[in-house]
């Protein structure tokens, strides 16, 4: 679903010729990406972490570096802008209503409960840390280990990684949610930390 996208983005950028060259030699770059990466389980809710974040990191790579963090970042913003992929990767979620703030919880609460049903891909994959005392509203969690930092540092990757993150930020969006954040793993904190608040509670917060 991404690469297309990222090829009228990309061309939008540095031409059509140049688009369809980076997005040629991505592919094999992406399955190699995929060969190497641990296995987290095919069928682990949090696998679409991976697939998605290769494919811009596998961009990057296929273009030699000349698309710089900054350069990327624009191009996830303007990606994550569009309608279609707004739809699709939001779920109509709107936090701020009544039960969707829930809602996001239990999806959060399922993917970590999949990792304890599969002890197999256990100390593989992402670990949930939950703590529902630290705040007084929202949702907060963090995670110790992260299979696109372990990949990132192993194999290079580790200038693009930050952009992904940064990508939270940005889903949260499709949330109708903030998401403050005080440290990532990719950025040489301890873990990486989320707390998600509804963007109509956060500009309550800032006018208190």
């Amino acid at each position: 679903m991404i690469a297309p996208f990222m090829k009228r983005l990309l061309a939008k950028k540095y031409g059509r010729k140049t688009a369809r060259e980076y997005i040629r030699n991505a592919k094999p770059i992406y399955r190699q990406m995929l060969a190497q990466v641990e296995d987290i389980g095919a069928k682990n809710p949090m696998a679409h972490n991976v697939y998605m974040s290769f494919v811009f990191m596998a961009i990057w790579k296929a273009a030699d570096r000349a698309i710089t963090p900054d350069d990327m970042r624009d191009m996830t913003r303007e990606l994550l802008e569009m309608k279609i992929v707004q739809k699709v990767m939001g779920g109509g979620l709107d936090v701020n209503k009544p039960g969707d703030m829930d809602r996001l919880n239990e999806k959060f609460h399922k993917c970590a409960k999949w990792a304890e049903e599969h002890p197999e891909y256990r100390e593989k994959t992402w670990d949930f840390h939950f703590d529902d005392t630290l705040h007084k509203s929202g949702i907060y969690y963090h995670f110790t280990r992260c299979p696109l930092n372990d990949y990132a540092r192993a194999y290079g990757y580790l200038e693009i990684l930050p952009v992904m993150c940064e990508l939270d930020h940005l889903l949260a969006g499709l949330y109708h949610a903030r998401l403050y954040r005080e440290q990532t793993l990719a950025g040489g904190g301890t873990v990486c930390d989320y707390w998600f608040v509804g963007d109509q509670e956060q500009e309550q917060m800032q006018r208190r």
